[in-house]
C-alpha cells in the first residue's frame, strides 16, 4: 500500500508542476478501472450491513451508525465518507442520509428494493471472480463446483438461500418487467405466463399495469411457497398463479404469451434451441415468445454489463453465454418463429419477440 501511496504523492522528476495539464495519455483511467472493486465491495458491504435500510427511517451522525451497525471505531468514519464520495450517501451537518435512489432502491422495506441482487454478488459472486483467470484458461465453473457441488444445489439447498437467490432476481428483473409491462402490446393477448418466473416480479408487474391479463409463473416446485406468498401479497391470487415443473423435464403452460427473462442465458446453445422449441410448441398460433436479457449489441462493442454477464455465466455455468440480439433472431426463425424483432427495455436489457 505504500508503494501506491508513494507514487501518487511523488513530484515530476521533469519539473513540470503537479496543475500542468498532462501533455499525452494518462493511467488514470486504466487505474481507477483496475482499483474498482473497492468502490464495487464498499457499495456490497454496506447493503450487507444494512446501512442504507437504517438511514431510511432518517438520517444519523456517525456515533450512532457506528454503534448500531457494530463498526470498529478505527475505520467507521473512513468507510462512511466514502460512501458519501461515491455519491451513496449525503452528510450535511455531520449527519448522514440516502441519496434519492439508494433510498428507493437499496431500503430492504420498501418492495423497489433491488439489493437481493447485490446481496447474492456479495455472498456468491463477489469470491468466484477472483478465479477468473482461471475460469478463462479452462473454460470450466469456479462456483461451487469445484467442490464437487452446483449453482442450484447451492442455491435450493435451505429455505433461506433460496429465498435469497429468488428476491435476487427480483432485483434483476423489476426494472425490464415494468418496461416490458408499458412496451409490448399486452391489450392484444388475455393469458401469459413467465418461465422461470422465481419470486414473481414480472408476472406481478404485467398484471398491475394489465387488469385483463391472467397467468402465472413458471418454476420448480420449491419456488411455488415463495412465489404464492409473493403474488398474494400484492393482492393477484384471482389473477395469477403458480406452475410447478421442471422445463427441461416438462412441457410448457399454454398461454397467448410465454416470456423468458434471464433463463436462456444460462444454457448452452443445444439447450437454448429445445427450450425456444418447447415454447413454439406450447404457443397458439398467433401468440407470442418474448425472450428478455441483457442482449449484446450486435456489434458487440457498447453493452459492457451484457459481455461482463456473459463473462459471468462462465464462472456460474458449464456451457451459458449471453448473445446479440441477432443471435437470438436467428434462433427464434430457426425454431419456426416469424416476425422476430428486437427491443430495448431498460439499461442493457432487450427482448426479442417472435410470433408464431
Amino acid at each position: 500500500m505504500d508503494s501506491v501511496h508513494g507514487s501518487a504523492s511523488t513530484q515530476p522528476s521533469d519539473g513540470i508542476s503537479q496543475g500542468a495539464p498532462p501533455s499525452g495519455p494518462t493511467p488514470d483511467r486504466l487505474l481507477q478501472l483496475g482499483m474498482a472493486f473497492w468502490a464495487s465491495k464498499t457499495l456490497l458491504s454496506a447493503v450487507e450491513l444494512g446501512v442504507f435500510t437504517q438511514l431510511a427511517s432518517g438520517p444519523r451522525d456517525a456515533a450512532a451508525l457506528t454503534e448500531s451497525l457494530g463498526l470498529h471505531p478505527r475505520s467507521a468514519l473512513d468507510f462512511l465518507d466514502t460512501l458519501v464520495a461515491l455519491q451513496l450517501l449525503e452528510r450535511e451537518a455531520a449527519m448522514y442520509s440516502n441519496t434519492p435512489d439508494v433510498d428507493l432502491f437499496l431500503d430492504k422495506a420498501k418492495p423497489s428494493y433491488v439489493g437481493g441482487l447485490l446481496e447474492m454478488a456479495n455472498a456468491r459472486l463477489y469470491p468466484f471472480w477472483g478465479a477468473l483467470t482461471e475460469a478463462l484458461r479452462t473454460g470450466l465453473p469456479q462456483n461451487e463446483v469445484k467442490q464437487g457441488g452446483n449453482l442450484f444445489d447451492a442455491i435450493y439447498r435451505d429455505e433461506a438461500s433460496l429465498r435469497g437467490f429468488l428476491h435476487a432476481m427480483s432485483g434483476v428483473s423489476l426494472g425490464a418487467a415494468r418496461a416490458m409491462a408499458q412496451k409490448f402490446p399486452w391489450s392484444d393477448y388475455r393469458t401469459f405466463v413467465d418461465l422461470g418466473a422465481a419470486q414473481g416480479a414480472l408476472p406481478v408487474q404485467i398484471a398491475l399495469a394489465h387488469p385483463h391479463l391472467s397467468g402465472g409463473g413458471f418454476d420448480l416446485p420449491a419456488v411455488g411457497p415463495v412465489f404464492n406468498e409473493y403474488i398474494a401479497a400484492q393482492g393477484l391470487e384471482d389473477r395469477l398463479r403458480f406452475y410447478p415443473g421442471d422445463f427441461f423435464k416438462d412441457p410448457c403452460p399454454i398461454a397467448d404469451v410465454l416470456v423468458m427473462g434471464h433463463i436462456l442465458h444460462d444454457w448452452a446453445l443445444p439447450q437454448k434451441m429445445e427450450l425456444l422449441g418447447k415454447c413454439y410448441a406450447a404457443l397458439p398460433p398467433g401468440g407470442c415468445l418474448v425472450v428478455y436479457d441483457a442482449i449484446i449489441d450486435d456489434e458487440r462493442r457498447k453493452n459492457t454489463f451484457g459481455l461482463l454477464m456473459s463473462l459471468n455465466m462462465l464462472i456460474e455455468t458449464p456451457g451459458g453465454f449471453d448473445y446479440t440480439g441477432a443471435q437470438c433472431c436467428a434462433w427464434m426463425r430457426e425454431t419456426g418463429f416469424s416476425a422476430v424483432r428486437v427491443e430495448p427495455l431498460v439499461g442493457p436489457d432487450s427482448m426479442i419477440v417472435g410470433v408464431k
